[in-house]
């Protein structure tokens, strides 16, 4: 149960982050924002707070911020409908009930024959005398359609309204409130756990390991091996894996006094290039107690984290790593149930890698993804008009459309790999 919920809380996190982000960019511009959901498919849960209905859904793949103007709209009203207005004080129309069983009864019968909800903000028609009469419609008004009361949206609260900065700020918000996340999380972990030290001093020893067995102790600094100076920690834990099953000849200083240990590193593969041997003593870097060098540490992983992915994204491009690579929804969940198991250190170290991952695929030009979004913002931008909306919107959900494709690829494998290997 504590597995299920830490995957619960982990992937909820990071999808609420990003669309955080997308929401409070997007109320920034002054876009109506309509839903904020996590999650896809039914509702489980919703509840109104001002303009913007907050959901989670029951398929936890995502999460989306609807905002006014990027979707046709779900309720049209046409020359001919017959509505029921309701009055502010002012005057105003601040109601339009669409529907005639939930109709109150003081609210006015119209028959529709022009109706502007975006620029000019007014409804005509004939009353129930059948006189031509015209109403202003408040910036807030209501559309009621079987109980369900949804916002007007006047042309500059619509996503399409806004100049072009604007829109790419609302769109590129959610992958850089994940960057955010994981530089938090990241920074984190160092100021609570300290700096990794860059010196060849030994931070921990595993409990069984060979480096144990040996006689290696916390906070041993290792001066040499088979006579070649130790300058950094790097360049132990290099030599360490260059050499598996092959004696070495480790020169220590512990308590200011110096001697020598014959360790013979274990044999390792790597797991994703079996036959791929290195060399392991189970030995734990230093760490040093370090505030400035926390946040410093902190942004150098987040980049770390970034280059790895960019570069795992090129080898798959190329053919150097094929789709069996991928991780999926099951995959995910699985390595995020073991991360749990593993302590909350590491499950928060997984969810920042996770919250890079998230940002850096969200940002590939890909239709339906941010990334995709972004290049038709780009596109605009060069040919000083925006793409035709029905062709956007067809590409997008093509776009959607392969992705959910592979996610299934994707899934089969990680099902195959997980439960039958």
């Amino acid at each position: 149960m504590q597995t299920v919920s830490s995957i619960i809380l982990v992937i909820g996190v990071i999808i609420f982050v990003h669309e955080l982000g997308h929401l409070i960019m997007a109320k920034r511009a002054g876009i109506l924002c309509r839903e904020f959901a996590i999650g896809f498919g039914p509702k489980l849960f919703s509840f109104r707070k001002g303009e913007t209905l907050y959901t989670i859904r029951l398929l936890p793949l995502g999460g989306y911020v609807r905002m006014a103007g990027e979707d046709p709209e779900m309720v049209q009203i046409k020359t001919g409908h017959d509505v029921g207005l309701v009055f502010n004080g002012q005057g105003k129309v601040s109601k339009i009930i669409l529907n005639r069983k939930t109709r109150p009864a003081h609210a006015e019968p119209l028959n529709v024959q022009r109706i502007d909800l975006e620029h000019d903000l007014y409804i005509e028609g004939y009353n129930a005398a059948e006189e031509l009469v015209r109403y202003e419609v408040d910036r807030e008004a209501l559309l009621v359609y079987d109980s369900q009361e949804v916002l007007i949206a006047p042309y500059d609260r619509q996503f399409g309204s806004k100049t072009l900065g604007q829109r790419a700020a609302a769109i590129l918000a959610g992958p850089l409130a994940n960057f955010i996340l994981a530089f938090v999380l990241f920074t984190g972990l160092a100021l609570s756990f300290g700096v990794p030290s860059d010196e060849p001093i030994v931070g921990d020893v595993m409990p069984g390991s060979v480096a144990e067995e040996a006689g290696l102790e916390a906070g041993d600094r290792i001066l040499a091996i088979n006579q070649k100076v130790m300058d950094n920690w790097s360049e132990l834990e290099q030599t360490i894996m260059l050499n598996p099953g092959q004696e070495l000849t480790f020169l220590i200083e512990r308590n200011n006094e110096e001697f020598e240990l014959a360790i013979t590193p274990a044999v390792r593969e790597l797991d994703m290039q079996p036959g791929q041997q290195f060399g392991f003593i189970g030995v734990y870097q230093h760490f040093e107690q370090s505030f400035v060098g926390a946040f410093v540490h902190g942004f150098n992983l987040m980049i770390e984290m970034s280059t790895l992915i960019f570069k795992s994204i090129g080898m798959l491009i190329t053919g150097a790593l094929g789709i069996d690579a991928l991780a999926g929804p099951v995959g995910i969940f699985d390595f995020t149930g073991q991360a749990a198991q593993a302590g909350l250190p590491v499950l928060l170290r997984w969810t920042a890698a996770l919250s890079v991952n998230l940002a850096i695929l969200n940002l590939l030009p890909i239709p339906a993804l941010d990334g995709g979004r972004l290049l038709f913002l780009g596109i605009e931008a060069v040919r000083g008009r925006p793409i035709d909306p029905q062709k956007e919107g067809l590409a997008h959900f093509i776009g959607f459309a392969l992705l959910m494709l592979l996610i299934l690829v994707v899934t089969w494998n990680d099902i195959q790999r997980v439960f039958f290997n």
